[in-house]
């Protein structure tokens, strides 16, 4: 049977191993690496969300949206298009040929602000 606790701890966890991680990037000046951090934490957050309203494994998925959708979270414009500009992240990440143009710091730096507060609103779900 799965342990629902221990898989939302886990996602928890590395999702703010990966913010850390990104939020370095960011401030170190790469950007696009640190972007696709942020989106992975992201991600992880919300397949927490997933995990304790759905009582499964998150699917294997990295639409920012579709996993707002799974989580049954609700529906809001203004958190669902933050969730959509941050998934640009993931493909700029894992397929090149898509690279949409590299943030400079300062708009990553608004895009992280733009991460930290949907987290802060997503773990108050759990």
């Amino acid at each position: 049977m799965l342990n629902i606790p221990k898989q939302i701890e886990y996602w928890v966890r590395s999702a703010e191993e990966d913010f850390e991680v990104g939020s370095n990037l960011i401030k170190a000046g790469r950007t696009r690496h640190g972007m696709f951090f942020i989106h992975l934490a992201m991600e992880k957050i919300l397949k927490a969300c997933v995990c304790k309203n759905q009582k499964k494994t998150p699917p294997k998925i990295h639409n920012l949206i579709n996993l707002y959708e799974l989580a049954g979270l609700e529906k809001n414009t203004e958190r669902q298009d933050a969730l959509g500009a941050l998934n640009r992240f993931c493909l700029e990440g894992r397929y090149p040929e898509q690279w949409p143009a590299i943030p400079d710091k300062k708009e990553a730096q608004r895009y992280l602000k733009m991460a930290e507060q949907l987290a802060k609103w997503l773990k108050k779900q759990l």
